[in-house]
């Protein structure tokens, strides 16, 4: 067991950066998209599109508790593991892996998505199974693949550590002395929520700014936006998701087998392959892409969608791909437009800052712990976590 660290935690009364500290004491989100009223995901992605509903309301001193939990590696098994070992501040709050890795040494077979704006989110992981991020961190928390944990050690670890037991009394100071795993769920979904990335240049320049995108950028949005490309279909800006399910029959690395993705969630074989439309806000930090780390570039990636409807679908594999998965054609130097617009979309500008210490005394964990033990692919099966 780690020594708890010498020094007092004071959390922070302030809200985070764009956020307004409300009367009641809670965190309110503005952002220049608030002045829009007209329905997300109407025609192929107008600039002034409004943002869905959000998640906020949490108090300044949860959110800064949230960020010290979320690098601390107390948080897992044996304290090799922290919440930004598979979200690192460096590379998009993802981690810059295929497939992640956690406690156990092994790949599990899906990436870890970057968490730049749940706020917004209906649904979480790759297969959409999770409803609010509350139920999506049981799975990394406790999955014996990923940080290991368990209820019991948890709290008893978190218990045990005076610090955290001030921290945790800052931030709830109605509640009893002992640490709960409620209070624990809530303060890792505040910090979450305040991750938002809504200032990239392409926002500048919907919101009149055109000068924040060049010519050749410019282009690419308009192909992104084209009934041509479609790429704004399932991306939807703002958000640059519509939050749906989408079969689009991405390959699997080699030597993994067919993941059927939402299939299982929703017991619906028409789902077999779908996966969550990811965001695309700060994609040029968060590759390699798909759901299995597939490409390792966005030049590739955005190729796939231009090689043919259903190309990579393994045969005698039937898949009931997306309508809009087609055979739009796009030149190479289309591609190459495509991807100029989506590094237009690279915002981490609110990045909060990570700990230089943890309650806990242990090093906060920015990286993804290498191990030597040995990866089956193909025993695999998706875990909790992704």
């Amino acid at each position: 067991m780690a020594m708890a660290a010498d020094k007092p935690f004071t959390l922070l009364d302030r809200c985070p950066p764009s956020f307004e500290k409300t009367a009641q004491g809670v965190c309110k989100l503005h952002t220049r998209y608030d002045q829009y009223d007209s329905i997300q995901g109407v025609g192929v992605g107008g600039l002034t599109s409004s943002l869905p509903a959000r998640r906020d309301g949490f108090t300044p001193e949860q959110i800064d508790l949230g960020r010290y939990l979320f690098f601390d590696p107390l948080l897992s098994v044996d304290s090799t593991h922290s919440c930004a070992s598979c979200h690192q501040p460096d590379k998009g709050l993802s981690d810059g892996l295929a497939r992640s890795v956690g406690v156990s040494g092994e790949e599990i077979p899906r990436s870890a998505p970057t968490l730049w704006n749940t706020a917004f989110l209906t649904s979480f992981f790759w297969d959409a199974r999770a409803k609010t991020l509350e139920e999506q961190m049981l799975g990394p928390l406790y999955d014996a693949k990923e940080m290991g944990n368990n209820p019991v050690q948890l709290l008893a670890s978190l218990n045990a550590n005076q610090q955290y037991r001030s921290m945790f009394k800052q931030a709830y100071p109605a509640a009893s002395d002992d640490i709960t795993l409620d209070q624990i769920y809530t303060a890792l979904t505040a910090f979450q929520t305040s991750l938002i990335s809504l200032n990239s240049r392409y926002d500048q320049y919907a919101h009149g700014y055109h000068q924040a995108l060049n010519q050749r950028e410019i282009e690419g949005l308009n192909i992104f936006r084209s009934f041509v490309a479609r790429c704004a279909e399932c991306h939807q800006p703002p958000l640059f998701t519509n939050q749906q399910i989408a079969v689009i029959g991405t390959p699997e690395p080699e030597g993994m087998p067919l993941d059927i993705g939402a299939e299982k969630t929703y017991n619906a074989p028409k789902l077999k392959g779908g996966f969550k439309v990811p965001t695309l806000r700060n994609i040029e930090k968060t590759a390699p892409y798909m759901h299995s780390g597939r490409f390792d570039n966005l030049r590739d990636t955005v190729e796939f969608y231009t090689k043919g409807r259903g190309h990579a679908v393994p045969e005698g594999v039937e898949m009931n791909l997306h309508w809009h998965i087609w055979e739009p054609n796009l030149q190479d130097h289309e591609l190459d437009l495509l991807v100029d617009f989506l590094k237009t979309l690279t915002d981490e500008s609110f990045m909060p800052p990570v700990p230089k210490d943890v309650p806990s005394g242990l090093t906060p964990i920015t990286h993804t712990v290498q191990t030597t033990t040995m990866i089956n692919h193909s025993n695999s099966a998706p875990g909790k976590g992704e």
